[in-house]
């Protein structure tokens, strides 16, 4: 009897382990209580737009001209996809060599130096970005086809901000694998070339390609540099050099003085936003657990 109620004694959770439950607990739910809360105010503010016009024609109509009505999201749509999705495409390749030369190719000393800078490129705040490319990238594309301020300028600025969260993602990826894997290529007498292509690369697809997602959710929703060095101008682009106007930098254009019908096609611009972010972001989770049970 004494043994029995020892064992219960000794298996019950300390009192502080279970504030520290609780306590995070309530914190994760208020996380959860705050994104419920933003999502909920952006749907009421803009159900008057959807009401309005429709979910339909707000998502497929050209013209935004608000003082005649015209709230089509389309273009911006479109111009905020292409720039997101063009960054990520330049900037994966690039990222992916930089993980694949860090954890593979040079010592831990060197390693651990990039890592460290590409955690300080992460951190460059976006304004700074768009400013550099404003002051440099943009009269450079300006010299070969006018005016410069672009799509393309607007997909270059963007490759570089992702790049970092690229390269660090697919590194955590490729560390993460077994050590057996790789050793079972050394053991069949693979070069480390053939061991990086046809083994690492192979099994941490799923990790890189969710931080290549977790990448272009951050693309997506940025404003500053995009309203610095895209043109905005709403039209839906014919090429890489016509200026675009994105979802974000057309909320931050004209929130300040847009009010009723304007102002609530503003938030459904927003909406469109979590949407998108949302759902890459779900995808990217799907794709890490796969990886996982893999």
């Amino acid at each position: 009897m004494t043994s029995s109620k020892s064992s219960t004694l000794y298996l019950s959770p300390p009192r502080s382990d279970l504030c520290l439950a609780l306590g995070l607990r309530a914190l994760a739910a208020l996380g959860m209580a705050l994104l419920l809360a933003i999502v909920v105010s952006l749907l009421l503010e803009a159900g008057n737009v959807f009401g309005e016009i429709g979910v339909l024609r707000l998502l497929t109509d050209t013209r935004w001209n608000p003082t005649e009505q015209g709230f089509g999201l389309a273009p911006m749509a479109v111009a905020s996809i292409a720039s997101s999705a063009g960054a990520v495409m330049l900037a994966g390749p690039i990222g992916v060599g930089a993980a694949v030369y860090c954890r593979f190719y040079c010592g831990p000393r060197q390693s651990q130096w990039f890592r460290q800078m590409l955690g300080m490129f992460a951190g460059i705040p976006s304004v700074v970005f768009g400013f550099w490319g404003l002051t440099t990238l943009v009269p450079l594309i300006a010299n070969a086809n006018p005016p410069g301020a672009s799509l393309l300028a607007g997909t270059l600025v963007l490759s570089m901000m992702v790049l970092p969260t690229i390269a660090l993602t697919s590194y955590a990826a490729l560390e993460a694998l077994p050590l057996n894997h790789l050793l079972a290529g050394h053991a069949l007498g693979m070069r480390r070339g053939t061991i990086v292509i046809q083994i690492a690369l192979v099994a941490a697809r799923g990790g890189i390609a969710a931080g290549m997602l977790l990448a272009l959710g951050r693309a997506l929703g940025e404003t500053m540099a995009m309203l610095m060095v895209s043109g905005n101008i709403v039209q839906v682009p014919t090429s890489v050099f016509d200026a675009v106007r994105s979802l974000a930098a057309n909320i931050a254009l004209e929130m300040a003085y847009a009010t009723g019908t304007h102002r609530s096609a503003l938030y459904a611009c927003g909406m469109v936003l979590i949407a998108v972010v949302g759902l890459s972001t779900l995808l990217s989770h799907r794709l890490t657990e796969g990886a996982r049970n893999a």
